[in-house]
């Protein structure tokens, strides 16, 4: 090490130093919970200074079999030691060949054949390029509230002017419907979704587009716009409207997938089988891998040279993604389901207790509590007005005070998420429910 990377070294012992080093060479598009990470373990972060803290958040719903797992390292370091890259589309390997295979078993019904990528945003846009392709239809409607991604094209499907400020004109031909949130909607009068929106579907085909639809793209539960679940139904009728116009379900799993919901896949909680699927974020772990899977038929409308990456297929994270999906299936993906019924209770009493918390809803370890102004009426005259606000104040109390890392969310910036690694214990799950109630005790 030269002396002045020692200094540097010496310098950043601190978590200030290391923003500081952010702030003046990173872009500044970086959002901070003010938790800079030297290194993880299980459900436990620990900063530069050596403060450990509770991770609830895991990365964004990444690190699904913990931080760490010693099978996905071990995966990832005999990967490495054979090779590193050498463009799984040029070479053909082992990781990749037998990910394909493992990811044709595990997924819903028949989808056979995978491209993988680099993250959930090259994924959906792949993934809306093998629709179009097959279907020789260009139309596109997602949901608003919806989020996709981030780049040109994945953007224009996502529903919410916050992403696309100063960024337009994104993807042409893409048309939004409403989401199955029953919470703010004036159709449901703030109860229980009952799915006309998904009837909604026609109307929006009709008035909204030239009738040349490729897709409709959906979350199975809608992670960004505040862990929104769409009741029984909802999803099997909206793919029923996408088939009678010719067009393909797109299901975007990237971060409801491996495990997250209770199921390998949030499309099984709903008898759906989707046309296409789209992964990445739980997919190896935390190592930089998406991919997009589909029927054989669909898959090959692609000819050699519609698609390609250089570095997607990774042979060291498609190992890790193997070794993820062993995890997973050796009771991980159980547990979660079983935590996730507790949780769901656990946090029913806090909807029963506080007036600030306006509702709670989620699937398996994927859930959100959202925090509202009990003295306001909301959007549309529906439901309390959301508080972002509190929600900042208890997301603060949380990390200051409790040494929790919880993330905020929701279209409204008013939404709690709890979506820790899988591998949280009971006691873990038990400290972070009872800290979110002494901030709501603290702070509301």
């Amino acid at each position: 090490m030269s002396e002045q990377e020692s200094r540097r070294a010496a310098d950043r012992e601190s978590n200030a130093a290391v923003v500081s080093a952010y702030e003046d060479h990173m872009m500044p598009i970086w959002k901070s919970l003010d938790v800079p990470v030297k290194r993880a373990s299980g459900c436990t972060l620990e900063d530069v200074e050596g403060n450990e803290y509770l991770d609830v958040f895991a990365g964004i719903a990444v690190t699904n079999v913990g931080h760490g797992n010693e099978a996905v390292v071990d995966a990832a370091k005999d990967q490495l030691e054979e090779f590193v890259h050498g463009c799984s589309y040029v070479h053909p390997n082992e990781p990749v060949a037998d990910l394909a295979e493992r990811i044709a078993d595990v997924t819903p019904g028949d989808l056979e054949k995978t491209f993988f990528c680099n993250s959930g945003t090259e994924a959906v846009e792949g993934a809306v390029k093998l629709a179009r392709k097959y279907t020789g239809s260009k139309e596109v409607i997602s949901l608003e509230m919806g989020f996709h991604g981030r780049t040109l094209g994945s953007l224009a499907l996502t529903g919410n002017k916050s992403y696309k400020q100063g960024m337009a004109p994104t993807l042409n031909d893409v048309a939004h419907t409403a989401p199955p949130y029953g919470y703010r909607c004036p159709r449901c009068e703030g109860g229980e979704c009952n799915s006309g929106c998904a009837d909604e579907l026609e109307r929006v085909i009709g008035s909204h587009t030239s009738g040349d639809l490729a897709a409709i793209v959906v979350e199975p539960v809608m992670g960004e716009a505040g862990i929104v679940v769409p009741p029984e139904g909802w999803l099997e009728r909206v793919q029923e409207i996408a088939h009678d116009h010719g067009a393909l379900l797109i299901a975007d799993e990237v971060q409801t997938g491996y495990g997250r919901t209770g199921e390998l896949f949030a499309s099984s909680h709903f008898d759906v089988e989707p046309d296409i699927l789209t992964q990445a974020k739980g997919i190896a772990n935390g190592l930089p891998l998406g991919a997009f899977t589909a029927t054989a038929e669909i898959a090959d409308a692609f000819e050699s040279g519609d698609h390609l990456s250089t570095f997607g297929g990774n042979p060291v994270a498609c190992a890790a993604a193997l070794a993820t999906i062993d995890e997973l299936q050796d009771g991980i993906v159980d547990d979660a389901r079983e935590q996730g019924q507790w949780l769901a209770d656990e946090l029913g009493a806090l909807e029963d207790e506080y007036d600030v918390v306006g509702q709670t809803r989620g699937l398996g370890l994927m859930w959100g509590v959202e925090l509202v102004d009990p003295e306001t009426t909301g959007p549309q005259n529906v439901s309390p007005a959301p508080d972002s606000d509190l929600a900042a104040a208890v997301s603060d109390y949380l990390r200051d005070e409790s040494n929790v890392v919880m993330g905020v969310g929701g279209y409204y910036k008013n939404v709690m998420r709890f979506q820790p690694p899988l591998t949280i214990s009971r006691d873990q799950l038990q400290y972070a429910v009872d800290e979110l109630r002494a901030a709501l005790e603290t702070v509301a």
